[in-house]
């Protein structure tokens, strides 16, 4: 597949099938984030990947347990595909995703954001080159921001200053691909 069917073929996917995807998918995966451009060439974000879908679950449940839907600017994602800001009854951030990436960046880092979802994009094209479904979640600094989450922080050896980012979702759509959604207007200009 050329880069830009992948690009076009991408899919933020929030339904997955309980079947885990395997340990090698999951490291070409993780490989690919760890290619992506970042700051200065620091190469500064780690990657964590959970192969085990009880514990992704787990950490889905700590990702949505401070969402602030007052916070939205809007309140429609995707008949299709819906995300907690369309359904408030989901109560995993992870939408029952086997797996999940979570990308850490230096806490004092002024380019530790972007350079996480540099990451993050470049494994939902992997994923996808892959046969994978994937999703990019937000809400990463809350979600380690309590005692259970600090555990998991300690268990895996992630740095002192370092802050979960974003989250690459990985698994098997439960269901049918959603429709693209057409690109809207007025958004490439340019300049000679």
């Amino acid at each position: 597949m050329d880069i830009m069917e992948v690009i076009k073929s991408r899919h933020s996917i929030r339904k997955y099938q309980g079947r885990q995807i395997t340990r090698e998918d999951l490291e070409r995966v993780i490989d690919a984030g760890l290619y992506a451009p970042n700051a200065g060439g620091r190469q500064g974000s780690i990657i964590v990947g959970v192969n085990n879908a009880k514990l992704t679950e787990q950490i889905g449940k700590l990702n949505i347990a401070k969402f602030d839907r007052s916070a939205l600017l809007g309140a429609y994602v995707s008949d299709e595909q819906p995300s907690i800001i369309d359904d408030p009854t989901i109560k995993s951030g992870f939408y029952g995703a086997p797996s999940v990436c979570i990308v850490f960046g230096p806490e004092d880092f002024i380019y530790s954001v972007p350079d996480a979802f540099c990451c993050a994009e470049n494994m939902v094209l992997e994923a996808t080159s892959l046969g994978l479904s994937s999703c990019i979640i937000a809400r990463g600094e809350d979600t380690f921001d309590n005692p259970e989450g600090k555990t998991f922080l300690e268990q895996w050896n992630i740095p002192h200053g370092y802050i979960a980012r974003c989250f690459v979702l990985l698994g098997y759509i439960d269901g049918k691909e959603p429709s693209p959604k057409p690109l809207h207007e007025g958004r490439k200009k340019i300049i000679v």
